[in-house]
């Protein structure tokens, strides 16, 4: 069981307090999940033990805090996340570090930095052009001399006060944290593992789920019950992962419109609208345990943004023993469905709470937010025993 409601309701400075400290001593030994007794390995009952619907940390606590840094995780988990998320690609030398994408200019100072200025350059990421400086192209060293900052500065201004203050996390130190702080806190602390682009990756001699894989042995989350989902928008990156750990694993699915990258290289025909039929979704269960919708796939949105008729997504996949982890429920107007908004400032926060509601009583079993203390407070309602409209 996880921590009640009132735990839950942590202040956000108090909260921010904390992150400071608990980022300390990360570099101090490696001891595994295994070996602490209390990290993301066994002793626990698997990810059906998690709270339902499970509230995941997207990026950390990245409404709050620039993504993808210790302080986002860590404030994440201080406000009571049942899951924090992270994205990782590789650098040059083959470490998996946490970045929403490789290419870095929106999330970290490197513009800044003059002796990285040539590296400025277009590369075609999964076929779409993209120019900037890209973490395939520095040594982890070289990574490690940069600093943090908010990638949506027009929507979170108030985020940009902690531009700086983190440096870019390596994999390994956020399992470090996790373990430490499963420790200190007695219960394990629980990931959300995402390859991002593995197989473009791949076709640069960079594989993400190999060094992945020896992570996760390391550090006790490579089992059947271990504290960790893994999660891609390529299918074939979970069926590489399946026959490396055992590891729960999700499949994440874009617009219904869209073909993974793998299809596109591997000229399979079926699109995202294909995999969420009955027979795509007993196809996933041959080799994950959930998928990951957008939850444009649970309730569609008109043309005015306003929501639509839900679809049978939610009843499709729980007949196929699957588990839903939608993403993303944001707090901010820009971000919700336009039945919400409050006012015209996209950067103010609307109804966020009706929205929460109306995707818990579709039947989810969680949701990614960049607002886990606004996730939890709406998930307290349907916890425990209330039964959601569309079992």
């Amino acid at each position: 069981m996880t921590q009640g409601g009132a735990a839950r309701r942590t202040v956000l400075g108090a909260a921010a307090l904390a992150a400071g400290a608990g980022i300390a001593g990360l570099s101090a030994g490696t001891a595994s999940a295994a070996e602490s007794g209390r990290g993301g390995g066994g002793g626990g009952g698997g990810f059906r033990e998690l709270p339902v619907p499970t509230v995941i940390g997207h990026r950390g606590a990245s409404g709050y805090r620039p993504e993808h840094t210790l302080g986002s995780y860590q404030l994440a988990l201080d406000l009571g996340a049942d899951v924090v998320e992270q994205d990782l690609v590789p650098t040059r030398d083959g470490h998996l570090v946490c970045r929403h994408e490789n290419e870095i200019s929106g999330t970290t100072d490197v513009a800044d930095h003059p002796e990285f200025a040539s590296r400025r350059t277009t590369k075609s990421v999964d076929g779409v052009p993209v120019t900037g400086w890209f973490t395939e192209d520095f040594t982890l060293a070289e990574l490690k001399t940069l600093r943090a900052k908010e990638r949506i500065p027009a929507v979170r201004q108030r985020n940009t006060l902690y531009d700086g203050r983190w440096a870019v996390p390596t994999f390994e130190e956020v399992l470090r944290w996790a373990d430490s702080e499963g420790r200190r806190r007695g219960k394990r602390v629980w990931l959300h593992v995402e390859t991002k682009h593995p197989t473009y990756f791949r076709s640069l001699g960079l594989g993400l789920e190999e060094p992945l894989a020896r992570l996760l042995r390391r550090y006790g989350r490579d089992g059947r019950s271990a504290a960790v989902f893994l999660q891609s928008f390529e299918p074939s990156s979970m069926q590489r992962l399946a026959r490396l750990v055992s590891a729960p694993r999700v499949v994440l699915l874009s617009a219904a419109n869209t073909r993974p990258w793998d299809f596109e290289q591997a000229k399979d025909p079926r699109t995202v609208a294909d995999l969420v039929t009955p027979e795509g979704l007993k196809w996933i269960a041959g080799f994950a345990q959930g998928i990951g919708p957008t939850l444009d796939l649970v309730i569609p949105r008109d043309a005015a943004g306003r929501l639509g008729t839900p679809t049978t997504l939610v009843k499709d996949a729980h007949a196929r023993g699957l588990v839903l982890h939608p993403y993303t429920a944001r707090n901010e107007n820009s971000f919700l469905p336009a039945d919400f908004r409050k006012g015209t400032d996209p950067a103010a926060y609307g109804d966020a709470f009706a929205a929460f509601r109306t995707y818990f009583e579709q039947g989810i079993d969680g949701i990614f937010t960049d607002n886990p203390d606004t996730g939890l407070l709406a998930a307290e309602a349907f916890r425990p025993g209330r039964r959601p409209v569309n079992p």
